[in-house]
């Protein structure tokens, strides 16, 4: 003879519907399986850098009529005790050193009107 089974309604699945599954499989639900391991690196401490105080900013002028260098390797306050003899911005070219590509480089126009302006305000 053989051994009658109890069927149940399992309404625990997804999709469309229910499906009749024994008892035994409703019963014995599998527990929780192991624990997942957690790693937790140690974070490693970054010394920190020991910052150099940047050096101030090297300024060339230079008149654009005739060429003549007005102030060269001044800091802003030289630069600027250079510009009250100049009618416009068009009159003189702006230069300021950079240090890593070790050449002059030319102020933008927003740059050298900022510079002009604090001449000005002086």
């Amino acid at each position: 003879m053989t051994e009658r089974k109890t069927w149940v309604l399992d309404s625990g699945t997804k999709g469309t519907g229910a499906e009749m599954v024994p008892l035994e499989k409703v019963l014995r639900k599998p527990g929780p399986g192991p624990e997942p391991a957690v790693v937790s690196r140690k974070r490693l401490r970054r010394t920190p850098r020991e910052v150099e105080p940047r050096p101030a900013r090297k300024f060339k002028v230079v008149d654009v009529m005739t060429g003549e260098v007005l102030a060269e390797d001044v800091e802003a306050r030289g630069a600027l005790d250079a510009l009250p003899g100049t009618r416009s911005l068009v009159d003189v070219r702006v230069y300021v050193w950079q240090p890593r590509a070790k050449r002059w480089r030319l102020l933008t126009l927003a740059e050298q009107k900022a510079l002009l302006s604090l001449s000005t305000q002086q």
